[in-house]
């Protein structure tokens, strides 16, 4: 599974962290396979307690792993948040940040975070089986991560970034197309 660097937002600076990158993949069970490393000065990287893996609303206010799927030519989309806590949510959108609801009968996500002295390493398995949209169809893949660090700053990582403020939502950060003919990593292939 390729590693492929997410890029800072340029008007979020972190002090903490140098490098932020993800792997994906799409497996043969047509999940979605995820590997987020966040590289750096950890001790300065405010980490939420861990916990009993629930679901969880505002994730994104603290350090945060996120995926957005969605469909080839679907408007409609899924957010998935991942917490170093092993908490985590499931939304669906119906076009660009219009009709969010929560996805209630989302099977638990399975989180696996483990923390060194210089890296986080953030494992992520999603069943995106809760949605017929996705059965059967080419993905459009952002994946970003949200850092918080112990002056409570933030800094903002994407596979792109649209012009202006952050914006992990916006239809030019489905950088990544996982073909699901292919459930491999060799065919995630950037979106350019």
């Amino acid at each position: 599974m390729p590693s492929i660097a997410l890029i800072r937002h340029p008007s979020t600076p972190s002090a903490a962290v140098r490098r932020v990158a993800v792997r994906v993949r799409r497996t043969r069970a047509n999940a979605l396979a995820l590997v987020y490393v966040i590289e750096g000065k950890i001790e300065r990287v405010r980490l939420p307690p861990p916990c009993p893996s629930r679901r969880a609303d505002e994730l994104w206010r603290h350090t945060c792993c996120e995926a957005f799927l969605a469909g080839r030519g679907q408007t409609g989309y899924y957010e998935y948040n991942f917490a170093p806590s092993t908490e985590w949510a499931v939304y669906r959108f119906t076009a660009y940040r219009e009709g969010m609801a929560a996805v209630d009968k989302a099977e638990p996500l399975r989180i696996a975070p483990r923390v060194r002295l210089d890296r986080i390493a953030l494992s992520a398995i999603v069943d995106p089986g809760v949605s017929p949209h996705l059965a059967g169809a080419d993905w459009r893949l952002a994946a970003s991560a949200i850092i918080e660090e112990t002056d409570g700053h933030r800094s903002y990582w994407a596979l792109r970034h649209p012009p202006g403020r952050p914006d992990f939502h916006h239809p030019d950060g489905f950088a990544l197309v996982l073909d699901r003919s292919a459930p491999v990593a060799a065919r995630a292939r950037r979106q350019d």
